[in-house]
């Protein structure tokens, strides 16, 4: 009997795994810096990043933009809001959720955390030219298109 080629797969090859690794060393590089300088984990700087990018969003929509767990966004937003970094605001067009919304210092604390996140990320890219950023960018959206397709 013969082994099929998938079978000898080696983890180190496989592309699942190898996004993963490369994302949790990004994210660890410069979550270092928030969890070390403005006490945040992983998911309250995301919830955070995402509620400075888009604004208010209720949980669901967190959960969403996030791809976390909603048990983790539920606890990052419990631990914003015990920090008073987020606020929790009725929802007009559906009164069972509500909004979360950075407050002013929550803005000003991720006001200062974003230059420093951007100038990590020029740095973590500055390994490759303006092209190859622009086509591992583009490279990376059609995977992800693909894996959000049903049934891929």
């Amino acid at each position: 009997m013969t082994e099929s080629p998938d079978a000898t797969l080696r983890l180190s090859d496989f592309l699942p795994y190898q996004l993963s690794v490369a994302s949790n060393a990004v994210s660890n590089r410069i979550a270092e810096v928030y969890r070390s300088e403005f006490g945040l984990k992983i998911p309250e700087w995301r919830v955070m990043a995402v509620l400075g990018d888009a604004g208010a969003l209720t949980q669901r929509e967190l959960t969403a933009a996030t791809l976390m767990d909603k048990v983790a966004v539920n606890r990052a937003c419990k631990t914003l809001e015990d920090r008073a970094l987020v606020v929790r605001e009725p929802n007009e067009q559906d009164g069972r959720s509500h909004h979360l919304a950075l407050t002013a210092d929550g803005r000003t604390m991720h006001d200062r955390i974003m230059p420093r996140a951007r100038a990590m990320e020029r740095d973590l890219f500055a390994a490759l030219s303006e092209a190859e950023r622009e086509t591992f960018g583009t490279l990376l959206a059609k995977v992800r298109e693909r894996a959000d397709e049903p049934g891929s």
